[in-house]
């Protein structure tokens, strides 16, 4: 598989990813230990080099599952983590970006892990009790010790990142974007491009929409997140519908499935962006990579933007309490 470069820090990756959370966690019952070592290890097989884990998957059994299934490989993978939740029993995780909290987790997931460093540490949402000053400059010390290698944020406003950025420059930042979500070209990805910093879509497949696999009809289980994102109930699926069905169309076209097609457009958008689309099926994992290979022209782009522009997405893409997270 191709290569990428996420920041001016040269951290290398694979040009797609792989993200672990849904194994643990997210879309219906856990996979089983076997299963997720096996699709992690065939993700590696597949030239896989960047693999996208957090305290927050489970918790903690995510990061353990990872270590495990990458250990035999360490030296060939970049491993990629989360702080800044505090987790107490029977409550939704809270925040907590306090610099001696940080050091805490980094160490937890080291031994989790089974690493002696983290290569990209990302804060999983901002702490608007936490100046970003203190979260970087807590970042800043771990990677003078070489407990971790680059420094990341999730879900981050422009103000925030430029903030940080100047205390410790920022390798990635991850956020969801997709044909599904394309409000990070607004202001996020031109100040990324200015300041040099890669760029992490989860959720590319938009929580699986674009895969064409989801219709109105469709039922989740009751562990399932998208349970009570508004964007999937089954009225706004319905009308949510049309722009998959002109996907599904155009794929046909290209000799090509959604999924394929959603990733491609992606990683058309710009050399530093590396989407981590998560799966627990070998057929899947095996699909999403190829997406790869698929060369859109600026014509298919155009076509593209043409037909997303003329359809709207119903829906918000989280409930009221996780939006209030994000975009800080």
């Amino acid at each position: 598989m191709q290569k990428r470069t996420l920041g001016k820090g040269g951290l290398e990756v694979s040009t797609l990813g792989f993200g672990c959370m849904g194994i643990s966690v997210g879309y219906g019952p856990a996979a089983s230990r076997k299963e997720g070592l096996a699709i992690i290890r065939a993700a590696v097989d597949r030239g896989v080099t960047f693999f996208d884990t957090a305290e927050g998957y489970g918790p903690f059994v995510n990061e353990e599952l990872v270590g495990d299934a990458l250990g035999p490989v360490r030296d060939q993978v970049v491993i990629a983590t989360k702080f800044g939740l505090k987790f107490e029993e029977g409550k939704q995780p809270g925040l907590d970006s306090r610099p001696a909290h940080i050091r805490e987790v980094a160490d937890a997931s080291l031994r989790r892990l089974k690493i002696e460093r983290i290569d990209l540490f990302y804060q999983h949402r901002v702490d608007p009790n936490v100046p970003i000053e203190e979260v970087a400059g807590a970042v800043k010390e771990l990677i003078r010790e070489g407990k971790v290698t680059h420094f990341g944020l999730s879900e981050a406003g422009v103000q925030t990142i430029r903030r940080a950025h100047a205390v410790q420059p920022v390798t990635a930042l991850q956020s969801e974007y997709s044909l599904w979500w394309r409000a990070p070209e607004r202001d996020v990805l031109p100040v990324l491009e200015e300041l040099g910093i890669g760029f992490i879509p989860f959720s590319p497949l938009g929580r699986g929409f674009l895969t064409g696999k989801i219709d109105d009809k469709t039922t989740f289980d009751s562990t399932d997140t998208r349970n009570v994102v508004p964007r999937f109930t089954p009225e706004n699926r319905t009308t949510n519908l049309a722009f998959v069905e002109w996907l599904k169309k155009f794929a046909e076209r290209k000799k090509a499935t959604p999924a394929q097609i959603a990733l491609a457009w992606l990683l058309a958008q710009k050399p530093w962006i590396v989407p981590i689309p998560g799966t627990t099926k070998r057929h899947r994992l095996e699909e999403n990579l190829g997406a790869a290979a698929i060369q859109l022209t600026a014509d298919d782009l155009r076509e593209i933007d043409h037909a997303a522009s003329r359809i709207e997405v119903h829906g918000a893409r989280y409930p009221e309490h996780l939006q209030q997270m994000v975009g800080r």
